[in-house]
Parts: C-alpha cells; structure tokens; sequence
C-alpha cells in the first residue's frame, strides 16, 4: 500500500471534494503525476518526473441525445485504492506479473465516471456509466496534446484504391499493416489515419507510446492530427449502416454507409481503457505489461486444454515442395508431406491455408475434392500433430456455431481467421463471439487481417496471436519496404500491444542488395542467424515456420533450433535496445534461457551483460551468430559453444544480423 498516495488524496477530500476542480494521482514509484482538472472539461495532464507527458487534454463522450460527459462536469464522488498483488499467467511472456497501480474513480453528476490509474510503467483512464437504458455514442474527445512538436513514429493506415466515401472514412476498412513514417506531430498529414499503438519521442530520453486496452462493444481508437498541432485527436468508424460480402473472394463485410454515432451499447457498462505506457530508456518499450493487465480476466474455467506451439504454414511457401513423387498443391499427398515433416521435429501443428474450401463460395462445408481434412486430421493425430484451418471473416461469421461444432468433433484444434480489415463495433463484437464459440467448442484463435491485441488474449487465453503487423509475408511482393529496420522498430511499439504473428523463418535469406520479392519462392531482408532470433525476440504463442518443408529438412540445425524454441515464457527480460536500431532480449522457459538480438543495416559488436538475469551460473552455451561472410551470403551462420567470461559475451552482428545464445 502506497501509504503517501492514501494520505495526500485524503488531506484533499476533506478540504471539500465538490468546490474541488483538481485531482492528483501519482503512480507506485511516485514518478509519474496525472493531473485531472474538472472545470469546463475533464482533461488530464501527465509528467514523468520533470518531463512533461502530455499538457492538458480534453477527454469526454456525446451521446445521440445531446448528452455530453465531460462537459461541465460536477464531480458527486472520488474515490481511490491502490493495488499491489501478482498475477499469474499460463500463455505470455512471463509466468507471474507485478499488478501494483494507484487508482482514482471520479464519480459525476449525470451517472457516469471516470477511473485514472498510475502503473509505474505509464497510464490509463475509462469512462463508466451507469444508465438504465441502452445509449448511442455519437463520438468520443480524446485528446493528447504535448508541450512541443516532438518526433513521431506513425502507422499511417494504407488507404485502399477505389473506397467509397470522404479521405478520413476510406481509411476504416484497412488490415492494420504498414511500416512506420518518422515526422515531426505537426507534419503529419491531416487527410491519413495512425492507427494504434503510435510512439512519441519526448524531451530527456523517454518515449510513450499511445495505445488502448479492453476494447469490447466499442469501435477502435485511431488518431489524427489537425491544423498541424502538437498532438492527436480520437476517430472512430462509424457503426455501419449497411454492408455487403465481398472483398477478396467473397470472405468479407463491406461496409456501404456508416451511421452518423460509432456505437450502440449497454448503458451500464465500463468503455475501454486509453492508455500511455512511458520509459525512461527504449528497452522499457518492449517489456511493457500494461495492455495485458487492463485487459477483463479470462472467461475461459479450464484453460489446461490450450497448447500453444509452432506450426508448418504452406501459403507464405507456395506449397513448394520437391524430392517427392507426386504434384505439390493443395492436396491430401502435400498436406501429409508437412504432417511428416512437423512429427518429425515434433513441430505441434501444420495449417491448411487459404484453398481448401471452394473458393468464393465462402462456405466453410464446401471441401474442394483434393483434400479429405478428416483424413489428414486422422494422420496428423497418429503422428502427433493437430491440424489447423484457415477460414475467412464473412464465412465463419455467417455460421460460426455449426463451423466450429463440426470442426471441433472432426478433432480439428483451431482456426487462423482472416480479413475482417476493420474494427468498427460490428467487427469488435465478432472478435468476442468468434473467442467465446471457440473456447466453447475448445478451439483456438490467430486473428489475420486483424487490429492490434487489446487484451483479448487475456479475456479468452485461447486466443493465441494477432497478426495486425507489416510481417514478412510482405516480402512475396513488396520490393521497397525496408523489412530489416521494420523489426528493430515493432518491438518498441507493436509489440506493446501483445503478441504478433510476424511469420518468421525463412531459410533463403538475403543482403540489402541482392534482396528481391519473389511471390513463389520468397526470401527474407537480413541474415539466417537474424530468423532465429526472432523467434525469441517476437512474443508470439502460436508461431508459424513460414518455409517450406523441403527447405528446412536442408538445414537440419536451425529447423532443430526453430523446432525446440518455446513460443511462451517463464522469464522476460530485456537486455538492452534502441528503437529502429538494435534489441536484445532475454527468455526464460523452465531452467533454459534464450538470449535473442537483431540489429538493423548497420554491423555492429554487442556485449550482453548476463549478471542481470536471476541465480544466472552457467559458464557456456549454444550460440548461432553470424558466419564471417554474412555480409556477403546472408545465410552464412556459425553454430558452436560460447564462453562465458565474467558473466559477459561479446558478439559481433552482420548488417542486417542477429544471434541467438542458449544455455
């Protein structure tokens, strides 16, 4: 208990809380403020010691009725706690997580209130209301306003040719992937969306990044600057209004016109959290907690029946296979080709993607003749390895029920659900349905084509991953994109969110200059010894290996060290990293410890300090580091036992590079 925190917000309740017009809410550590002024409009303004966060920003909501909260407000009620406990996980990056925040409710007149906690690692507020009748929420102000034109790091949304609709409204229908464009806040351009989480960098070292967490029955937050100033503004798609299925092969919702207000919901009900995790220095940023532990408990009773692992992907390949006797395709004889190849490294699941159901038809019963899933689900279970399918949005939505209760007794473990390219209210609320339908039937989810984690791997732990991140996929088809500099930077703020499905592993590899997208064979930007790191460095439960099989019985080592990696964590620690520049991570599972690190185009010599990890004794370990020729053949990798001297390696990294240290 913060004893300091209780006794100075008592000192000023008793001074009168109704004349009252501001609050001070400080975190466990006492180097964060927020400070909440309720006159004409509730805003918050947040430091970091003596840095400014964010000034003063408007926060509020208006409903269809004219009803504004947040304007003119007449504080009823303040209330605060403090926590202080742990929480134990099965499914994330570390097995128990400190759940220490100080927390303010501010109850209005009007039959609303808002809840500001202060983590140590950053903050966040809701609102709460508390009417008898269902509400429309026409828009919320959420503002985040700075005290000067500092940089940014954006995710502008990539607008889609041909969208009805005005600039800002083309934008909701979007798969939430795009690499980052460094600009000063009031260079961003008016006309684009950011969508979450965005990364501000601030005076003194520190950064924040902005982002949100249990968003259910409510549309996603994007941000726009307007007018060129210091600072974003909310915008949310409206609900729609009308929609149609379309979109790429029929497996989507298009929407055709929005309603004016962007939510019908619950009267009484808590809306989701706006938050801003803050670091001292970048590695804080990829070791952040924050969404987790505002995200609702899981709703799942026996969640013992979830099994994360890795899984043998065929799209990102092209099912290009060789050495065998028969036509690599979407059939029987490929897919069990992948089962044998998965049974053999003892890889947990192989995936049927996009092909095994009649195309445009969008109906997950309609089988294409090539492939007989009870056989294959049959084959893999005899060899140990559960089969995964893929399914589009419109066609699991329409009959998501009778789906999944045919696949769950066909013994199938899960789904990869794509496309719903949006996050309106609608499209949140399916997120829901599809989590709770698949816990039910004891299936789980990786969301495609999908907004950012929220939380929802808490809430339902069968949701295993969220792609919502410019992966490697792009490297089939996009000759321009600087892939290598992308994942030094998502760590420091995708990652925030939660886990990502990157979809590493690629075993052809490739330098800035012989890089090229090839659609059938694709390739990756960086060094082999960089694809092995990132299975450590990327969080990410339920982890494809995006090769081909034929590919990785060639390279039997790394397919061993790829095969035997966990995909969930004891112990997280960060080591050491710079956003856009370098990472160094370290992960513990049972008494084994991974150490991962990736830098970007520039070569560079690292030395990990190895004393920071708990009870740490060992004297050597495996290492996989880049060869003496990466530069020039990217695949060049050295696999031997490295010394520990001092508690201290020392490693040289390729441009592009990476390493991997276990012991």
């Amino acid at each position: 208990m913060n004893k300091h925190f209780f006794l100075s917000v008592f000192l000023l309740l008793s001074a009168g809380v109704f004349a009252q017009k501001q609050y001070t809410l400080q975190s466990p550590d006492n180097d964060i403020t927020v400070t909440i002024e309720t006159s004409e409009q509730i805003t918050y303004a947040v430091a970091h010691g003596k840095t400014c966060v964010l000034t003063p920003s408007a926060i509020g909501m208006t409903l269809d009725d004219g009803t504004q909260l947040g304007l003119k407000p007449v504080v009823k009620n303040a209330m605060t706690r403090s926590v202080n406990q742990s929480l134990k996980t099965k499914l994330y990056k570390r097995a128990e997580i400190p759940e220490v925040f100080n927390e303010l409710t501010l109850t209005f007149k009007g039959n609303y209130k808002v809840v500001f906690r202060a983590y140590d690692e950053g903050v966040a507020y809701r609102f709460e209301t508390d009417f008898r009748k269902p509400i429309i929420i026409k828009s919320e102000t959420a503002d985040f306003n700075f005290d000067a034109d500092y940089q940014g790091i954006i995710p502008y949304v990539l607008r889609r040719a041909g969208q009805e609709g005005d600039l800002i409204s083309q934008q909701f229908y979007n798969s939430f992937e795009n690499t980052y464009t460094h600009t000063r806040l009031s260079q961003m351009d008016p006309d684009k969306l950011a969508f979450l989480p965005v990364l501000v960098e601030l005076n003194d070292g520190k950064k924040m990044v902005i982002t949100e967490a249990d968003l259910e029955d409510f549309p996603g937050l994007y941000l726009r600057n307007e007018k060129g100033k210091n600072g974003f503004t909310a915008v949310h798609a409206g609900y729609p209004k009308t929609r149609e299925q379309g979109g790429h092969n029929n497996l989507q919702w298009i929407v055709k016109e929005r309603e004016n207000h962007i939510a019908k919901t619950k009267g009484k009900r808590a809306f989701p959290w706006r938050c801003i995790v803050i670091s001292e220095n970048d590695k804080e940023l990829a070791d952040s907690d924050l969404v987790y532990l505002l995200g609702s408990p899981s709703r799942i009773g026996d969640a013992d029946w979830i099994k994360p692992g890795k899984v043998a992907w065929d799209w990102w390949n092209a099912w290009n296979i060789y050495g065998v006797d028969f036509e690599a395709g979407i059939n029987n004889d490929t897919y069990k080709y992948y089962i044998d190849f998965a049974s053999q490294y003892g890889i947990e699941y192989v995936i049927l993607d996009e092909g095994w159901a009649v195309n445009k038809k969008a109906d997950l019963f309609q089988v294409v003749p090539e492939i007989d899933i009870k056989e294959l689900v049959e084959y893999g279970a005899e060899r140990n390895v559960g089969i995964v399918l893929w399914v589009g949005y419109a066609a699991i939505d329409k009959d998501m029920e009778h789906v999944c209760q045919h696949y769950s007794d066909l013994g199938m473990k899960g789904f990869k659900v794509d496309f719903m390219d949006g996050d309106d209210q609608m499209i949140v609320d399916f997120y829901y349905r599809m989590a709770e339908t698949a816990a039910k039937h004891h299936l789980f989810v990786d969301f495609h084509g999908a907004y950012k984690p929220t939380g929802l791997h808490r809430t339902y732990p069968n949701v295993l991953n969220h792609e919502g991140v410019y992966g490697l996929e792009q490297a089939k088809w996009d000759n321009e994109s600087d892939l290598v500099t992308n994942e030094v930077t998502i760590p420091f703020i995708r990652m925030v969110a939660g886990p990502m499905d990157y979809t590493q592993g690629a075993m052809r590899n490739a330098n800035k200059n012989n890089f090229a997208a090839v659609y059938t064979e694709p390739m990756s930007q960086g060094t082999r010894c960089r694809q092995l790191a990132e299975y450590v460095i990327f969080e990410s439960p339920f982890n494809m290996l995006c090769d081909s099989p034929s590919n990785y019985l060639r390279e039997d080592e790394c397919t061993q060290f790829i095969a035997n990696v966990p995909t969930t964590w004891d112990e997280t620690i960060v080591l050491d990293g710079k956003v856009g520049e370098y990472l160094v991570i370290a992960r513990r599972k049972d008494f084994r410890w991974y150490v991962g690190a990736i830098t970007n185009w520039e070569e560079r010599d690292i030395e990990i300090d190895l004393s920071v990890l708990p009870n740490f004794s060992a004297k050597s370990g495996r290492i996989f580091r880049d060869g003496p020729n990466a530069n020039r053949a990217a695949r060049d990798y050295v696999s031997e036992q490295a010394q520990v001297w001092g508690n201290k390696v020392k490693v040289h990294l390729a441009k592009g590079g990476g390493m991997v240290l276990v012991f």
